[in-house]
């Protein structure tokens, strides 16, 4: 279904000895995850991951073996050119993917790809590369996976006896506007379906691109077929940079809240991830920025850090915020009843302890004092339009 793997990377040793960046492999065998030692992290010298927001490239949890870059001690380790982008053609099955999870308001998402190259440390979807046996560090936004024929997938999927309608949500996973969507063109080529058959549609983003799409959205919009939420972390440029590389800059994303509020789309702001001690000095100010740009709504979710992410983001904050990360981590596990993280539904989103109810209730204050509690917007589903199906159209002949 998809590409081989067993490629040399800079910042990750391949397989076979022939074409390891690092020259030959020793003798000995590899560490196993069962042996009882530490194993060294497999860092990244610098130069070779800028414009990344992982350190490391820790194999994923389901491989037999790790790997460690060592220095042979003849400097090749500290030249590895800049990561590079590889983006590999993938051919599901399906492309709606269904979840029944009490604590998120749909039931129903589309992601046009796997990995995501804004390469935001903290994101909660990075250990799912591991299943297809990659590394949820930098391997999830370098090395992705696109779904050209997604829109083929969902009208054949809509087209099903028996379908019933619900809002589809866009970006719930990855970013449907990261870059290659600019040359892949898959998110735009959903919402043409989408839109072709009334079908109602919501999307969070931390990417200005979703303005390109104007053209669909608005004229989704009037139909009540479509909602759009702008995710903001930070209004300081410096820490986007580190902690979300290759996202549109905070101004950049109140700009594209102005454009869709200008056109009649309803437009929303998630704070997230809030960060204890980190960015959560900025909930009222990113809520302030974003009424003022024209949202009419607002959510927030707390920092997660599900299996590989709380060791990624660990070794995020002892470079970027040595100062901070132990009065970070400290709030955190404040907020998980003294874990890194805590999966329960109703928790995994807000967390528990008087640090998370203080966060959630400045939020309910600023929310209302802005007037951005009105709710969410109910989208029309009752336009429908069946796409034709393949054994009606035979049936005619």
């Amino acid at each position: 279904m998809t590409a081989s793997h067993d490629i040399a990377r800079p910042g990750r040793p391949a397989r076979t000895p022939a074409n390891s960046p690092i020259g030959p492999a020793p003798a000995a065998r590899p560490p196993r995850l069962t042996d009882p030692a530490p194993l060294a992290k497999p860092g990244v010298p610098q130069n070779g991951r800028r414009g990344r927001g992982a350190l490391t490239n820790e194999s994923g949890r389901f491989e037999a073996e790790r790997r460690v870059l060592l220095d042979d001690g003849w400097g090749t380790i500290d030249a590895p050119p800049p990561l590079k982008t590889h983006v590999t053609a993938e051919t599901p099955r399906t492309i709606i993917t269904r979840n029944s999870s009490p604590d998120i308001s749909f039931d129903r998402s589309i992601n046009p790809y796997r990995g995501c190259e804004h390469g935001c440390v903290y994101c909660f979807a990075r250990p799912t590369h591991a299943y297809m046996g990659l590394s949820p560090g930098l391997d999830f936004e370098s090395r992705l996976f696109a779904k050209p024929n997604a829109a083929a997938l969902l009208e054949k999927e809509l087209s099903r006896k028996g379908y019933e309608v619900a809002p589809i949500a866009m970006g719930t996973n990855t970013d449907p506007y990261q870059p290659i969507e600019q040359r892949y063109r898959i998110t735009r080529s959903i919402l043409e379906v989408l839109s072709a058959y009334n079908h109602p549609v919501t999307i969070v983003t931390k990417s200005a691109r979703v303005t390109r799409d104007l053209d669909i959205l608005s004229d989704m919009a009037r139909r009540d077929l479509v909602k759009v939420a702008i995710s903001v972390t930070t209004l300081d440029a410096r820490l986007a940079r580190t902690m979300e590389p290759r996202a549109s800059t905070p101004s950049r994303r109140f700009e594209a809240m102005t454009l869709l509020s200008q056109a009649g789309v309803p437009t929303g702001v998630m704070v997230a991830p809030v960060i204890p001690a980190l960015n959560d000095s900025e909930i009222e100010k990113i809520l302030t920025g974003a009424a003022y740009a024209g949202a009419q709504s607002a959510g927030f979710v707390l920092l997660r850090l599900p299996l590989e992410i709380k060791d990624l983001f660990r070794e995020w904050l002892e470079e970027n915020r040595p100062d901070a990360a132990e009065h970070v981590m400290s709030l955190i596990r404040s907020m998980r009843g003294g874990k890194d993280y805590d999966a329960e539904w109703g928790k995994r989103m807000r967390g528990t302890g008087p640090y998370a109810w203080q966060i959630g209730r400045r939020f309910e204050i600023a929310t209302k004092r802005l007037g951005l509690d009105r709710g969410g917007w109910q989208l029309d589903g009752t336009k429908f339009k069946v796409p034709p199906h393949v054994g009606d159209q035979l049936a005619l002949l």
